[in-house]
């Protein structure tokens, strides 16, 4: 299953539990099983009254968590053309359920996103109560790259970013490094990978009987002082102005065009975004336009359950097995999108993708 559990004993009886993403090799990313033995742990912790406070990480140098299986997604959506594959139905909403779960989750969480943070990597990262970034973390949303949208509750929590970053960093898969992370409100402190060990002697050091919430963020910010001096320069805040304008716009295809016209730029940043657009699939370009508008007044419940009616309609549709095909599988990096052109996309189109594709209540009613 792919996730490493154990407890590490505190003082006066209480314990701290760790749970580890273990695939290495494939950045961590996350599979229905360890999905599944997640949401499994999370219950018997919960339950647990001695178990005070979850740590949640992943193995190796190089990732937190890259995002979701999505190769095997695909795989199923090839075999399967235009129907919903029975895998997908169960990932999408076990996936969901998780992050929700981490949201609402009664004791502390802490999530150590080192290194890549991408894709589902971020549903686990936003929904832990306390976000830790290191210096080399890259959070991003890519799947304007592979066909599918930004999701895990990036309906929520991208709607939620300063002006139309949001937008942007959705649109063009923009990397944010630790500071843009904390001045966007996507982590809470910035730690040294190499403090790891630290947090963890403080963690069972804690008197978790006394004055938890209050010794817990007097541990974090002593770490933190000792992180400040590794932080990377901001690249998104100091760019903010210039993003407003440029997608200070009525409809996604004027904001594509505006963007893409940026390649030449002599911002690498604007120039990176713009390349990755532009080579990026248009029915998701209108998706994230669409979802963002939705979600302005939905709860994180709300918005996943309009999330699970799109990821399911995605998988019934050509773009999101083409761009894993492309980027994944085959790996010839030229996705042949059924819609090329932004402009070309009929509205139906997008409008179908937040349908129902089940009878009956919703499989995710039953989020708070």
């Amino acid at each position: 299953m792919n996730v490493i559990f154990e407890e590490r004993p505190a003082l006066h009886g209480a314990r701290i539990g760790i749970a580890t993403l273990d695939s290495e090799r494939s950045l961590n990313a996350l599979s229905l099983p360890m999905i599944e033995a997640l949401l499994a742990q999370l219950d018997q912790w919960e339950k647990d009254p001695a178990l005070v406070c979850v740590l949640l990480r992943g193995n190796g140098a190089k990732a937190f968590c890259a995002g979701g299986d999505v190769r095997r997604l695909a795989e199923a959506c090839l075999a399967q053309p235009g129907e919903v594959p029975a895998l997908a139905s169960r990932f999408f909403a076990d996936e969901y359920r998780l992050d929700h779960r981490l949201h609402r989750f009664p004791k502390p969480v802490i999530g150590w996103g080192h290194g890549y943070v991408m894709g589902g990597g971020m549903g686990l990262l936003q929904g832990c109560s306390i976000r830790i970034v290191t210096p080399d973390s890259r959070l991003a949303m890519p799947e304007i790259s592979i066909g599918l949208y930004p999701d895990v509750g990036a309906s929520w929590f991208l709607q939620r970013l300063p002006g139309k970053l949001g937008t942007f960093v959705g649109l063009t898969a923009t990397q944010m490094n630790a500071r843009d992370a904390l001045d966007l409100g996507l982590a809470d402190r910035c730690l040294r990978q190499d403090q790891q060990n630290n947090l963890i002697e403080g963690l069972v050091q804690l008197n978790w009987n006394d004055q938890a919430p209050s010794q817990l963020n007097s541990l974090l910010r002593a770490l933190a002082q000792d992180a400040n001096g590794h932080l990377p320069p901001a690249q998104l805040l100091p760019r903010r102005e210039t993003i407003d304008q440029l997608l200070d716009v009525a409809d996604l295809p004027t904001a594509w065009r505006a963007l893409t016209a940026l390649a030449d730029d002599n911002d690498p940043l604007f120039s990176r975004a713009a390349e990755t657009l532009r080579n990026g699939c248009p029915l998701t370009g209108h998706l994230l336009w669409e979802q963002l508008r939705r979600a302005r007044h939905l709860s994180l419940a709300q918005a996943l359950r309009m999330e699970y009616a799109m990821s399911l309609n995605c998988c019934r549709h050509p773009e999101f097995p083409e761009g894993v095909r492309a980027r994944l599988i085959d790996k010839d990096n030229q996705p042949r999108w059924h819609w090329p052109d932004p402009a070309s996309v009929p509205p139906a189109a997008v409008q179908a993708h937040f349908q129902p594709t089940w009878e009956g209540e919703h499989p995710l009613a039953d989020l708070a």
